[in-house]
């Protein structure tokens, strides 16, 4: 890593660490250990100064709680995962439980919960479940960087008031599944597609504005949606439209990122 640069790290799924140019360290749905592509284990993170948890999903929420509980970094998450540490024993001072609109900051970062389409559950230890609304991120890294984190999101036509209110500069897209932890799900019929498909994909990335697209919710980057995501990408640049450039990272992969303005 170069000094004073920013850098995003991938992890598979929706799990990603954003390093700022104060050396922070921010982790993002931090399912690791559950990954199957992940090499990284959790004892190899030295330093988190920040956990965000877009919802309860086990893909998503992942180790949070044992990585709070190993690092003492302070968590933002919806009220339901909230809930869920407390029970755990993370201590309430080390939580910041919020929902769309409520801008925070926490470790000096700044944090603003966006509006996602999605739904987020957790059972409980005692076996009772508790719900609480998913959020999105914008997560303000350093000066012209802005980092969209779709958690789970569904395609809405809001987007576009997410773009003027907040002018995200890159952005992460759930527009595939996980197929390979996926498999063993014991459900009627099957999934026809993510919570975007390739083609919502495409148009929630144009809607937001994005410089920088990281499609996700894979473990396999070479899935067909990615390249189908890329088809109507070329589509619509082909039709004179704005389009952001994809990035599609492994798992482990590192990105510089570079601020927009």
């Amino acid at each position: 890593m170069k000094p004073n640069s920013s850098m995003l790290r991938f992890f598979g799924v929706a799990a990603y660490e954003l390093i700022n140019s104060k050396g922070q360290h921010i982790l993002i749905d931090p399912f690791i250990s559950g990954n199957p592509k992940n090499l990284i284990k959790i004892s190899e993170f030295k330093r988190v100064d920040l956990i965000i948890v877009s919802h309860a999903a086990y893909d998503h929420f992942g180790d949070t709680e044992e990585i709070a509980r190993l690092t003492g970094a302070p968590v933002i998450c919806g009220s339901d995962v909230g809930a869920y540490l407390k029970a755990k024993g993370i201590p309430a001072e080390q939580i910041r439980t919020i929902v769309w609109g409520i801008a925070v900051e926490v470790a000096s970062i700044k944090v603003q919960p966006v509006e996602n389409h999605h739904w987020s559950q957790i059972y409980m230890p005692d076996g009772s479940i508790v719900s609480g609304v998913p959020n999105s991120y914008i997560v303000y890294v350093d000066p012209g960087i802005r980092f969209y984190h779709c958690g789970d999101t569904a395609l809405f036509s809001d987007l576009k008031l997410i773009r003027h209110l907040y002018n995200p500069t890159i952005g992460c897209l759930a527009i595939t599944n996980p197929v390979e932890i996926d498999k063993d799900e014991i459900a009627a019929g099957h999934l026809l597609s993510a919570e975007m498909s390739p083609y919502e994909g495409a148009l929630a990335a144009q809607y937001l504005g994005l410089d920088i697209v990281l499609p996700c919710h894979y473990i396999n980057p070479e899935c067909d949606d990615i390249h189908e995501f890329h088809r109507f990408l070329s589509a619509a640049k082909k039709q004179g439209k704005k389009v952001p450039r994809s990035v599609v990272l492994s798992p482990g992969e590192m990105l510089e990122l570079q601020p927009s303005d």
